[in-house]
């Protein structure tokens, strides 16, 4: 289906790029092969590292013209084997684009290149009092072009919103090198088809992201975070709703079970409160004036407790609430280091979570399977880490999958669907079928065909 690459395509690329900026030793490749998903590894066949639009539009153009495979990659923190090479091919890392080009503090807009980490530009905006919220958990090492390429969330997602809700606009190359600007530097645009939100969660399947235009807000003034502990799971998960039906919507709500605090505490080799409870939520409210906030969270308190919370915890000082946060962030980490894992991504109403939880633990049961299950419970998106754990290899071998068709069938029936945020890539495509129709894969493998006709673009993702 594809060709490899020959001694005259390298030394093309050569010509485009420069000696240093194409690079096929082995460690380098075998470095390349990975990001975040499991155990899985393709080494590409060339790496590649461009700095300009002009040379991602040239290098896309030899791809196609000689049908080989691109695939672009950001900080490499992906958990759906997006930026895996299987087919080989030419691995396009963005990390020489990282520049914050433009901090725009009167229309508050960013200019950003996509290698830019996404806690660089959270931090540059916030020395100017303005505000990029989405957070995922890999903030440190991801790249903003992997954000937009998978629409990233994060914790505060629940009051602010996911990615795509800050793009303004994208400078952008198209599989066959074209270069394409969509969207503007303006809050209304109903110009003609809107082809930046297009590319955002496209997973790198559509186009390579050479530019960023983002709106900003102002920085809240304050912030405060409550931990909430509970003595049943039920309980614990079933108070997110009644939050919200309080009128307070928090800027962060975050479910955690015991087992995924255990794991936290053993990763960071320090205790925290409550461990010994079966689940706990972290609840964080923000804004601008501080008297409003010990408002929400009197009315907060008295609700969990209602709701059958034993403890609770207020942190006002960022020394405590950083060490809180500390112990959500590092979950992610501390379960994989368990034992093999599948993790999925899970995402319902989230009246619904009591009842995914109930079913999840169910199923994982009926197969001797382990589940850890935490996340962002604001927005109903709750991650189910599968782990093979004592399990013997005959039986993870052969319930596994079963297993993990049966808990995306109860979210789907549940009003959900398989990814809040972490996307469909390499390890999730056998799965899509339980959650889209054959009338809207068709629509989206037409979409694909039309802007990458040789299926040279991130190919073997998201579709079967």
């Amino acid at each position: 289906m594809y060709n490899k690459i020959s001694g005259d395509i390298l030394k093309s690329l050569k010509e485009i790029l420069g000696d240093e900026f194409v690079i096929n030793d082995e460690d380098n490749l075998k470095l390349y092969s990975r990001d975040y998903t499991e155990n899985l590894s393709f080494n590409p066949e060339v790496i590649v590292k461009p700095n300009t639009t002009e040379q991602v539009s040239r290098i896309l153009k030899l791809a196609n013209e000689f049908k080989i495979p691109v695939v672009p990659r950001g900080g490499g923190t992906g958990l759906s084997g997006g930026a895996l090479p299987i087919y080989g091919g030419i691995c396009m890392s963005m990390e020489k684009f990282n520049k914050i080009i433009e901090i725009d503090k009167e229309n508050f807009q960013a200019i950003v290149e996509p290698g830019v980490i996404t806690q660089v530009l959270m931090e540059a905006c916030e020395k100017d009092n303005l505000y990029y919220p989405p957070d995922p958990s890999s903030k440190g090492s991801s790249f903003l072009g992997g954000n937009l390429a998978e629409c990233s969330g994060g914790p505060r997602a629940v009051k602010y919103g996911v990615t795509k809700d800050y793009v303004l606009g994208l400078e952008f190359v198209t599989p066959t090198g074209e270069i394409i600007n969509s969207g503007a530097r303006v809050l209304k645009n109903v110009t003609g088809y809107n082809l930046t939100q297009l590319l955002i969660g496209s997973e790198g399947t559509l186009g390579v992201i050479t530019k960023i235009i983002f709106r900003l807000i102002p920085l809240p003034k304050y912030r405060k975070v409550l931990l909430a502990a509970y003595n049943s799971i039920e309980d614990c998960a079933g108070t997110v709703a009644k939050i919200f039906q309080s009128g307070i919507t928090p800027s962060s709500l975050e479910f955690m079970e015991k087992s995924a605090i255990k794991a936290a505490e053993k990763q960071l080799s320090k205790k925290f409160p409550n461990s010994e409870a079966e689940a706990q939520l972290l609840i964080e409210v923000d804004g601008n004036y501080e008297e409003s906030l010990d408002k929400d969270i009197e009315v907060i308190a008295e609700l969990v407790t209602e709701q059958g919370a034993f403890d609770i915890i207020l942190a006002e000082d960022s020394q405590k609430m950083n060490e809180i946060w500390a112990l959500r962030r590092c979950i992610g980490e501390a379960v994989k280091s368990i034992s093999e894992y599948k993790e999925e991504d899970t995402v319902v109403p989230r009246s619904k979570i009591p009842e995914l939880i109930k079913g999840v633990k169910e199923i994982s049961g009926n197969y001797g399977i382990t589940t850890i299950c935490y996340g962002h419970a604001g927005d109903g998106n709750v991650h189910v880490n599968i782990l093979k754990d004592k399990l013997d290899d005959t039986s993870w071998e052969k319930n596994l999958d079963t297993a993990i068709r049966e808990i995306f069938k109860l979210t789907v029936s549940l009003g959900g669907t398989i990814s809040g945020e972490h996307g469909i890539g390499y390890s999730q495509k056998s799965y899509l079928p339980i959650a889209l129709g054959i009338e809207e894969i068709a629509l989206m493998k037409n979409i694909k065909r039309t802007l990458d006709p040789n299926n040279i673009m991130n190919p073997g993702k998201i579709f079967l």
